[in-house]
């Protein structure tokens, strides 16, 4: 029993050490970047990418509730233009407005959420020929706070693992 708590006293120190180094060293800038080439020309990728309701045709993020609201400001091609969406506790609500446009090459959007937490967020798609096919980077960037410095490893995996199916979907899509 003895060995036990002091295994448990250890493992709770470690988390505390972890914490602290992760508020008063990680970062507060925060940037996650993933891409995929796609056997499509970059017209027919835009399509998807340069355009809010395009995009929400593979957002990973509004596809895990079924019951999600969407609402679009615009046509979602030009700036100022904007989504609101609202969903459960898995989705939360937000905007997204678009920032800015390069037709075929760039797009740039604002993300506010609104729950489950309060914050801002940027997003950039970028459209890039590659010989016969077409490589789209996804980034987000945002500040994190105390709280998110400490999960950021765990931010990172989701991430990668929402990005990644997003843009399999984007990739399916647009090679139709």
């Amino acid at each position: 029993m003895r060995t036990l708590l002091k295994i448990i006293g250890i493992i709770i120190l470690l988390i505390a050490v972890y914490a602290v180094i992760a508020v008063l060293f990680f970062s507060k800038d925060y940037h996650y970047e993933k891409s995929i080439t796609i056997n499509a020309p970059k017209e027919k990728v835009w399509t998807y990418v340069g355009s809010l309701k395009g995009y929400n045709a593979w957002d990973p993020f509004s596809k895990a509730d079924k019951n999600i609201v969407i609402t679009y400001s615009g046509d979602g091609d030009k700036i100022g233009d904007s989504y609101h969406w609202k969903g459960d506790k898995n989705v939360g609500e937000g905007e997204q407005t678009i920032t800015g446009i390069v037709p075929n090459e760039k797009m740039t959007t604002k993300l506010h959420f609104i729950q489950p937490f309060e914050g801002d967020a940027k997003a950039t798609f970028v459209v890039a020929p590659e010989g016969n096919t077409t490589k789209v980077t996804w980034m987000i960037d945002n500040e994190l706070n105390a709280m998110m410095k400490i999960m950021k490893p765990m931010m990172n995996g989701n991430m990668d693992k929402m990005f990644g199916q997003g843009l399999e979907d984007l990739k399916k899509l647009s090679e139709k």
